[in-house]
């Protein structure tokens, strides 16, 4: 059986304001147009379809679109929400939608009901583990503690337990949308960090011949069954250096996998450039990147006047503009955000206690912040929801 797996194509999003609905357009076209060419038996979405609960109407109408052209292909396919969606609002409507070959799977309670498709070889399960927010979910698998890794493994014991009782040679797919062991972050993914603590290992998902994973926004693989498809479109300049792709996954009659990368439509090129604003205006080598979107991070001692005018002059797709003066890193004027780069929320948070009392937190004072840190991500995440 041939998979088409892809994720986090986040519909409504924008790029540094620039509007990427266009863009949206053409990799959805080049997604129906690939599992044409390619002869794909199923397509596989993990995740994050819509870049927020309430997503604006032009990305419901591009996601209504994509699902009439991949139904009219008559090729099923299998999606999950994310932790960007809403899965009730996704979900609305999938028990008709199922008729048409389009199975959503947003019910964490459905962790262990696969969508079963059939080749010449059998039958391949399809279990789709939406995402599972720790603090909501924690009762329905019978957790007591609110930890991504005890839901995910409390979900595919479900899936195991399921594929037990399947027809020997039933070979297996699992969707899951998840920061796994080993992957690599970017800028643009939402925090899902649970009691200090993101990721789960990659032996959660042992059992099965092939995880299509989502939330992770560059295409990598963590061993030949476990992959993140990435995100077809970058939505920060932290993925300057990604190569944006799906995976054409091959599963073999004996539940072997191959796969091989389809590049996904380039709308424009990314460039991180750094330098003094004279140099960056003047440096013949960065010819080549005068047509692309630009970050600029400019190391000018003192501020010069209107940079980003001049900038535009040669960069015209200029659309962050940082600064970092060369200074020594104790020297007055480092700026504020340079102090608190790549530090967490909860490091600040640290940092803060111990600049006004003299002495950092203890271990229970980290653990109350923790907790505290915890619990506004999650009331963000039911309030965003129950919008």
């Amino acid at each position: 059986m041939r998979l088409l797996h892809t994720s986090d194509w986040h519909l409504g999003r924008a790029f540094h304001r620039v509007n990427m609905l266009g863009a949206q357009a053409g990799f959805i076209g080049h997604l129906v147009e690939t599992v044409r060419e390619h002869a794909v038996d199923a397509v596989v979405v993990s995740g994050d379809v819509y870049d927020r609960a309430v997503p604006p109407l032009t990305a419901v109408k591009l996601f209504d679109d994509a699902l009439h052209r991949l139904a009219d292909l008559g090729v099923p396919t299998v999606m999950i929400s994310g932790n960007h969606d809403s899965a009730r609002r996704l979900g609305v409507g999938a028990g008709l939608i199922d008729r048409a070959g389009i199975h959503l799977r947003t019910d964490p309670a459905g962790c262990g009901t696969p969508v079963l498709l059939a080749d010449a070889h059998g039958d391949v399960a399809f279990y789709g583990l939406p995402y599972l927010e720790p603090a909501l979910v924690k009762n329905e698998f019978g957790v007591e503690k609110a930890g991504h890794e005890p839901v995910l493994a409390a979900a595919m014991d479900r899936v195991r337990a399921d594929l037990a009782t399947r027809a020997p040679g039933t070979r297996s797919v699992v969707l899951a949308h998840a920061f796994v062991t080993g992957g690599e972050q970017s800028d643009s993914e939402r925090d899902i960090t649970v009691g200090g603590v993101a990721a789960v290992p990659r032996g959660v998902f042992d059992g099965v011949d092939y995880v299509a994973l989502g939330h992770l926004h560059g295409c990598q693989t963590l061993t030949d069954r476990v992959r993140y498809s990435g995100s077809p479109l970058p939505y920060s300049f932290s993925e300057h250096r990604h190569r944006k792709s799906m995976w054409l996954v091959d599963l073999d009659a004996d539940g072997s996998v191959t796969a091989e990368r389809v590049d996904c439509p380039v709308p424009r090129a990314l460039a991180r450039l750094r330098g003094t604003l004279a140099d960056l205006l003047a440096d013949p080598e960065l010819t080549a990147h005068e047509d692309a979107w630009i970050e600029a991070t400019l190391t000018d001692p003192v501020r010069p006047d209107e940079p980003m005018a001049r900038l535009t002059e040669r960069f015209p797709h200029t659309l962050s503009l940082l600064f970092d003066p060369e200074r020594a890193p104790d020297e007055p004027g480092v700026s504020y955000a340079r102090r608190l780069a790549d530090r967490t929320d909860q490091q600040i948070a640290e940092d803060f206690v111990a600049h006004v009392r003299g002495a950092g937190p203890d271990g229970r004072e980290q653990g109350v912040l923790r907790d505290a840190f915890d619990a506004v991500r999650t009331d963000d995440t039911v309030r965003e929801v129950a919008r």
